[in-house]
C-alpha cells in the first residue's frame, strides 16, 4: 500500500508569519498522523523560512509513525552552526531524503545528477545508512539517473513530480509515460520508490493507478491549500482514500 507523508513546511511558514507558536506545528504534526497520515515530512533549510531545526528536535519524540527528513545534505542553519547532515543523525528519522536546493531557493526545483554528483552521493548515503537511517535520493523522471542512482547505495529515489502535475491537465498520458519508464527502472534496479512535489487531490490518484507500486508518497503544499477550504481531517482522508482505491 502507498503511504502518505505530510509534508508540514507550510504549517511552519503561516507561524513563522507572525511569530510565537499560532498555528502549533509539534501539535499539528500530532494531528496529521491522527487523522491518517502513514508520516510527517520537514525539509529544514538553511534559512529556516518554514521548519526551523528546533522543530525537528520537537516533532521527532513525538511522532508514532514515519518521520522523513528532507534536505540538501550540504546545508547548514544560519540560526544555528549546525549541519544538515549532524541533524539527521541525531534524530535518526525513520527515512532522510537527499534534495540538492541551493540556498534561497523557493523550493525544490531539480533532482540530484545522480552521474556527477555520484561519488559524493556515495559517501553521504553509506554515512547515513550506517547509522541505520533509510536513504532517498530525489530524482528527475530519467532512467539514465536512476540507475546510476543504484549505484550509490541508496534505498530508495523519489520522483520529482512537478512535470507530471504541469502537464497532467493538458496531456494526461503524456504527462505520466517518463514516470511510468522512470518507476519501472527504480523497480528493475532493486530501489524502492517514493514521488513528490504538485500531487494534488486533481492528479493523484491516477498518478497512483498508473504506478500502484510506489511506496510513499510526500505532499505539502496541495494539502495544506485543500485543508483552508476542507479541514485537514476531511483532507487527509481524501487523499488517503484515493490511494487506496
Amino acid at each position: 500500500m502507498t503511504k502518505l507523508s505530510v509534508n508540514i513546511n507550510k504549517v511552519a511558514t503561516i507561524r513563522n508569519a507572525r511569530g510565537g507558536n499560532t498555528p502549533d506545528v509539534t501539535k499539528f504534526a500530532i494531528d496529521c498522523e491522527r487523522f491518517g497520515a502513514d508520516g510527517i515530512t520537514v525539509h529544514p533549510r538553511p534559512d529556516e523560512r518554514h521548519i526551523r531545526y528546533s522543530d525537528v528536535y520537537s516533532i521527532k519524540p513525538i511522532i508514532t509513525t514515519e518521520l522523513n527528513i528532507e534536505g540538501n545534505p550540504k546545508g547548514i542553519s544560519k540560526s544555528k552552526p549546525y549541519s544538515f547532515i549532524d541533524l539527521v543523525k541525531e534524530i535518526h528519522p525513520t527515512q532522510v531524503t537527499l534534495v540538492p536546493d541551493a540556498d534561497g531557493a523557493l523550493t525544490s526545483n531539480a533532482g540530484w545528477d545522480t552521474i556527477k554528483h555520484q561519488s559524493y552521493l556515495k559517501e553521504v548515503v553509506k554515512e547515513f545508512k550506517t547509522s541505520g537511517i533509510r536513504v532517498s535520493i530525489f530524482v528527475d523522471a530519467e532512467p539514465r539517473m536512476i540507475e546510476n542512482a543504484a549505484t550509490t547505495g541508496t534505498d530508495r529515489v523519489e520522483l520529482y513530480t512537478e512535470s507530471f502535475a504541469r502537464l497532467y491537465p493538458i496531456d494526461p498520458q503524456q504527462a505520466i509515460a517518463p514516470f511510468v519508464s522512470a518507476a519501472q527502472t527504480a523497480r528493475q534496479c532493486g530501489l524502492g520508490l517514493n514521488a513528490g512535489h504538485d500531487l494534488s487531490l486533481q492528479n493523484l490518484q491516477f498518478f497512483h493507478q498508473q504506478i500502484p507500486f510506489v511506496d510513499e508518497v510526500s505532499i505539502g503544499h496541495a494539502l495544506i491549500s485543500d485543508a483552508l477550504y476542507l479541514g485537514i481531517e476531511q483532507t487527509i482522508h481524501r487523499y488517503v482514500e484515493l490511494l487506496n482505491r
